[in-house]
């Protein structure tokens, strides 16, 4: 098999994989709004460093990696609604 189909194939089931694992915690976090086991700065950095391999996924020459950009996108959009419901729950109410 063609080197650059086995990394498509490895890139989109890494896509599908981390995906699965952040969907659960977030719709969680979203439904019961109990956050009292998650630690605010491990959600600050997984969205730090997911908004990096977005960027990344996007910048590469000549080809968008899209399988890292999806991935991220959806994993940095988690991360930062877990974070948020943290925040507001930690410091607001």
């Amino acid at each position: 098999m063609e080197q650059g189909i086995i990394f498509e194939i490895c890139g989109w089931v890494a896509t599908i994989g981390m995906i699965l694992g952040y969907l659960p915690q977030a719709i969680t976090t979203i439904r019961t709004r109990n956050t009292d086991g998650i630690a605010l700065p491990t959600f600050l950095m997984m969205a730090v460093g997911g908004f990096a391999f977005m960027l990344q996924g996007l910048l590469h020459e000549p080809n968008i990696l899209w399988a890292l950009f999806l991935t991220n996108l959806v994993t940095t959009t988690c991360s930062c609604i877990v974070f948020g419901i943290k925040m507001y729950n930690d410091y607001f109410s």
